[in-house]
């Protein structure tokens, strides 16, 4: 009886807080009149959801003119893999053309803009800095300042905002995976960082931006947040998500992080190495894994899906390092990648030396500190 009491008390508060939650989208009252009698082009995929359904659906309904649709990495519908060319195409629900920025044309031109005054940034992010949702965000902060076009962000939790770590980017690895200098683990949301990009000076175009941020109400950075919906193919649950930053530097190597299972960086393993015990076989599944490294095969290695993952931990990528060279297996089969993904060689060099997790670690906490300074004007919520 105590237990059962326990739970409904447990859902209470989780219902009472996700309904005083309201994310940038739902606080209309907000932005609205900023798209009276305006063109508006959305940059948004399928996380796009308010409580009456996906934005552009909404503001349809509430009379506002969407001229047309940017979609980032994995398409409007977020069903394409990492990767992946990602075509424009037709809404076929309301008509509306949808653009791609993945592929060949990750910026906009200047002819698909020429009948927008505001553009409309709303996608949810995991808070790391190789998620290339804030890149596409960055690119069209600065086309909308090189044509002067209002820009406005509606923000949205960051799952992993309690956690700041790893190296700051470094400007001679800047990349699509890495456009600022920020650590891995950010903890900020997009419209802090959009202020900071503003901030900080880090868009390459002179004319000033006209940036609007709406923040999410009743949010505070010491909340958990769930995300109601996966944010990519690949990211199905909160275990993903809490252990991607981890995880993702094996995408550089020659170690399979589950892509092509169901537990896509939820475990990690080797077809030629038995780096644990966990037993699992890719296979090619459409819009997430088309190709997934060792498709096919069994690969051996480690089940995360039960750790309490906090931040960025080096220990899973040291230790399999150390087991592949010890077999004279390569594990860095794309090293300029890997150093992308850190924003420095630095990590890597020190992995291949032998220099033990704490002595990396220790090294990015000064940067860290001088970070926490330099980001403190921009923040929106409590911390």
């Amino acid at each position: 009886m105590i237990m059962r009491l326990f739970f409904i008390l447990l859902f209470t508060l989780f219902s009472l807080n996700s309904f005083a939650l309201q994310v940038g989208a739902e606080r209309y009252e907000h932005y609205l009149p900023l798209l009276k009698k305006q063109r508006v082009a959305l940059v948004v995929n399928h996380s796009a959801q308010t409580k009456s359904g996906h934005l552009l659906d909404s503001l349809l309904a509430k009379g506002v003119k969407v001229s047309k649709v940017f979609a980032p990495e994995h398409g409007f519908r977020g069903d394409h893999d990492a990767g992946a060319h990602v075509a424009s195409n037709t809404d076929i629900k309301t008509g509306i053309p949808i653009l791609s920025l993945y592929g060949k044309n990750k910026r906009p031109k200047v002819e698909q803009l020429h009948d927008v005054d505001v553009i409309i940034f709303d996608i949810q992010d995991v808070g790391v800095r190789f998620y290339t949702y804030i890149s596409t965000m960055h690119y069209m902060m600065e086309a909308a300042a090189k044509y002067q076009k209002t820009f406005i962000v509606l923000d949205r939790p960051n799952p992993n905002i309690a956690y700041i770590d790893g190296p700051i980017l470094e400007p001679a690895f800047t990349s699509f995976v890495g456009l600022h200098p920020i650590p891995v683990l950010h903890g900020l949301t997009v419209g802090e960082l959009a202020k900071m990009i503003i901030g900080e000076g880090w868009l390459e175009e002179s004319k000033s931006l006209d940036l609007k941020v709406i923040p999410v109400e009743g949010y505070s950075a010491s909340m958990h947040y769930d995300l109601p919906i996966k944010p990519s193919p690949n990211l199905p649950n909160a275990q993903a998500i809490a252990l991607y930053p981890s995880l993702c530097f094996f995408e550089a190597t020659s170690v399979s992080v589950g892509r092509g299972t169901a537990l896509p960086f939820q475990v990690y393993g080797h077809a030629e190495l038995q780096l644990g015990k966990f037993s699992f076989t890719p296979q090619s599944i459409v819009g997430a894994a088309a190709n997934p490294k060792f498709k096919g095969q069994r690969v051996l290695g480690v089940d995360l899906t039960k750790y309490e993952s906090k931040g960025l931990d080096l220990k899973w990528l040291i230790s399999a390092y150390q087991q592949l060279s010890s077999h004279n297996i390569p594990f860095f089969t794309h090293a300029k990648f890997m150093d992308k993904l850190a924003g420095t060689d630095k990590l890597r060099l020190a992995i291949e030396a032998g220099d033990p997790q704490q002595v990396i670690e220790q090294r990015w906490q000064r940067p860290l500190q001088h970070y926490l300074q330099r980001r403190q004007p921009y923040l929106l919520y409590q911390r």
